[in-house]
């Protein structure tokens, strides 16, 4: 995970306690709700300059920090061009 990404998190993350986010750190039960989500979408597409597509706004994406960078990584590669394929080959 980016550290521009976990940054990002922290403050939406209130029962986080200053431990380290980890790529399975369940969203909700360290305060994310559904409010907040729509205002970290935001902050992700600002940081990142990405749109992400509706079909990621949905709560598996929201489940985990793992699930939400890797919906706000396909973001990075659709926008730069970079296809699974390609990203395999690297």
């Amino acid at each position: 995970m980016d550290p521009r990404f976990t940054e990002a998190l922290v403050p939406f993350l209130k029962f986080l306690d200053g431990k380290e986010i980890e790529p399975d750190a369940p969203l909700r039960t360290y305060g994310l709700d559904s409010m907040q989500a729509i205002e970290l979408l935001f902050a992700l597409e600002d940081a990142f300059e990405v749109t992400l597509p509706d079909d990621a706004m949905n709560d598996t994406t929201f489940a985990t920090a793992g699930s939400l960078w890797a919906a706000v990584s396909a973001a990075i590669d659709a926008q730069n061009g970079v296809s699974d394929a390609s990203r395999a080959a690297a």
